[in-house]
């Protein structure tokens, strides 16, 4: 754009425009340096508890050693894992929508698995505990079941049967 064809009412407009721009960003950045310093001396005088809450210097210091401890290389698993997660749902779902819509019979015969599936808590749906890591009370055979009581029990049937 050519600057001799702006008017100078345009320039002094465009000039109050990034004006108000830098000021908008300044005061962002005023926020929240301010709250991260609050923070940082309400952490080290021991007003709230650095242990539940952190603080910005020790995150700091673990975004800086990301190499020395994994977190990018289990970053970019979990991130695949959502990846490949989300397109297998979604391809599956798609397909299993397109059969139901093309027959009319299998649509009224799953209807009501449907219904009942839809109305589940998607978290009971889970296949195995394993990816919830390891747990004392989490049985090994148990698919879920085992969370409410001890393992150790659940896996031995005869302690099941004889306090019945």
């Amino acid at each position: 754009m050519n600057n001799n064809l702006i008017s100078k009412e345009r320039k002094k407009y465009l000039k109050n425009l990034r004006k108000k721009k830098y000021m908008i960003l300044f005061t962002q950045l005023f926020i929240l340096l301010t709250f991260l310093v609050i923070w940082e001396i309400l952490a080290n005088t021991g007003v709230i508890d650095s242990f539940i809450t952190s603080q910005p210097s020790r995150i700091i210091k673990t975004f800086m050693n990301l190499s020395s401890n994994d977190l990018v290389k289990h970053i970019l698993v979990t991130t695949n894992e959502t990846i490949i997660g989300f397109l297998i749902g979604t391809i599956l779902g798609v397909l299993i929508a397109i059969i139901l819509w093309w027959s009319d019979f299998l649509s009224k015969v799953f209807d009501p698995y449907l219904v009942v599936l839809n109305s589940l808590p998607k978290v009971a749906l889970r296949a195995y505990n394993y990816n919830l890591g390891w747990s004392w009370n989490i049985s090994y055979y148990s698919n879920g079941s085992g969370n409410i009581t001890y393992s150790n029990y659940s896996r031995k049937f005869k302690w099941f049967f004889k306090n019945r």
